[in-house]
């Protein structure tokens, strides 16, 4: 059947997998019908008019009905670990209604995304569930492709999450023995997306239970291992010990982890359980090769909130291409994303947004950073003494400013008439940007100044606080020193002018 004649649904599309599948299907030219409870929750999505918006709770099976009319497949993507302490019943009421329903509708194919494991083993509730509720999807007319997964790698997924957490704060760890022990088979959450767009509206996947993962088999001690690799940390110490339980774990990820802890639970328990792919030689539903376990890191930790790292998988040719799903995006919780840490400050000024922007290109060089240059001196010799750029590259040209252009120790990043971003190259322990914007107002204009720092580690977080004090000073003047002389400038002119007429 060809893309255009199929009107696909997508439930769960407010959360993390079904909000980045729905763009791949559209790029494929299917017509996409999304459910959610909140609809509104959509209303940032760049493709909310691409799609059909039906809001329906698939609890009521009036409201089934309507989510799946005239539909020719579906996606199941939905659970309730973080919205029920009974979620496994919750989760089983849902799948039998939706089974019933598309068999009445007359949908062609559903397509499930649910936990790697292997049937009959001892699993923890939370894998447990998620087989239950592929049987019951499965035991209607309509055939059901159901694809398995163990931890999926990618920003936003709440496993990677917690992984990056763990890691990123903690260079030592107590852990349970499970940690050291347990199996697992972790996977890019770009070739997860790949394989449920491939299974759409193929006969040869009816009714098939396919396993899919990366082509590492590690324990979670070795994920944190890789990690920390990626990220350019030093090997964490970790101690595994017999006396932890997943309950006690899950006190202890809600210390350190942004996640809560309704989803945490669930999450460590179902790794006290291996969850590797059963046929080896496959480990995908299309014969691509999936990436490797460091590869999916890297790429997942490529853009922090929006802000692009300079590692060397953003920096790979592939990443326009592939790196989309791996990133943050706005169906992503607020937890979500990584760690950053903003100073921002704006101020009133008469002048126009370009004679203010003219004095921030200027920054730098010969001018200076207009305030506290004894500082930015010091900073610049510590700098080079620590075997970095310091301050000594200057700038190319005393006032304009192109992508790619050294500034002191800072790169141009980003020049339009009202932004200028830089990104520093200095030393430091994660990575860190200055950002200045206007917006005009009534009576003249806004300049906002951004400095923005990802830290790297448990050191990064403290160089970060430990500045804290001096941020405070130093950007507030430096803020104020910009507008005061760009308005200086504006009155010398004036004068002028006024003195030529």
């Amino acid at each position: 059947m060809p893309p255009e004649e199929s009107l696909v649904v997508v439930t769960g599309a407010t959360g993390y997998v079904g909000g980045r599948l729905i763009p791949q299907l559209l790029a494929a030219g299917y017509r996409v019908r999304c459910v959610a409870r909140r609809p509104e929750q959509l209303s940032d999505r760049l493709w909310k008019d691409q799609v059909e918006i039906v809001q329906a709770d698939l609890s009521k099976p009036q409201e089934v009905s309507l989510a799946l009319k005239d539909a020719t497949a579906a996606y199941y993507l939905l659970h309730s670990m973080s919205s029920s302490d009974d979620f496994a019943k919750v989760e089983s009421a849902m799948a039998s209604q939706f089974s019933t329903t598309a068999e009445i509708e007359g949908l062609r194919q559903i397509i499930y995304l649910g936990g790697l494991g292997h049937d009959g083993a001892d699993k923890s509730d939370h894998l447990s569930s998620r087989h239950r509720v592929g049987r019951l999807l499965a035991a209607g007319e309509t055939p059901v492709t159901e694809l398995r997964a163990a931890v999926i790698i990618g920003s936003g997924s709440a496993s990677f999450e917690m992984l990056r957490s763990l890691v990123e704060v903690l260079p030592f760890m107590v852990v349970p023995r499970w940690v050291s022990q347990t199996l697992c088979q972790p996977v890019a959450i770009t070739d997860v997306l790949d394989d449920l767009v491939h299974v759409l509206h193929r006969p040869e996947f009816y009714g098939k239970t396919i396993d899919i993962g990366g082509p590492d088999v590690v324990t979670y001690q070795d994920m944190m291992h890789a990690y920390a690799r990626v990220a350019g940390l030093r090997r964490r110490i970790i101690l595994p010990v017999p006396v932890l339980t997943p309950r006690l774990s899950s006190h202890w990820v809600n210390l350190v982890s942004p996640l809560p802890i309704q989803l945490a639970r669930p999450l460590i328990d179902s790794l006290t359980s291996d969850v590797v792919v059963a046929d080896q030689g496959r480990g995908s539903a299309s014969e691509d090769l999936n990436r490797s376990l460091e590869e999916s890191i890297g790429y997942a930790m490529s853009t922090v909130q929006g802000q692009e790292l300079p590692t060397r998988w953003s920096n790979d040719r592939r990443t326009s291409d592939e790196l989309g799903p791996a990133a943050p995006d706005p169906s992503d919780p607020s937890w979500a994303g990584g760690r950053i840490f903003v100073d921002q400050r704006q101020r009133n000024s008469q002048c126009d947004g370009a004679s203010i922007m003219a004095v921030v290109r200027s920054l730098g060089g010969n001018t200076g950073w207009l305030t506290f240059n004894w500082l930015w001196a010091m900073r610049g010799f510590v700098d080079k003494l620590l075997g970095g750029v310091g301050l000594r590259r200057g700038r190319r040209h005393p006032t304009e400013l192109r992508v790619g252009d050294p500034l002191d120790f800072f790169e141009v990043v980003e020049v339009q008439p009202d932004l200028l971003r830089l990104r520093a190259e200095m030393k430091v322990p994660g990575h860190a940007w200055l950002e200045w914007s206007v917006h005009e107002s009534e009576n003249g204009c806004v300049l906002e100044q951004k400095a923005v720092f990802v830290p790297r580690g448990l050191w990064g977080r403290c160089y970060w606080l430990a500045l804290v004090p001096a941020h405070a000073v130093i950007f507030k003047r430096m803020l104020k020193a910009i507008v005061d002389r760009a308005e200086s400038s504006r009155e010398q002119h004036g004068g002028r002018r006024g003195l030529s007429e």
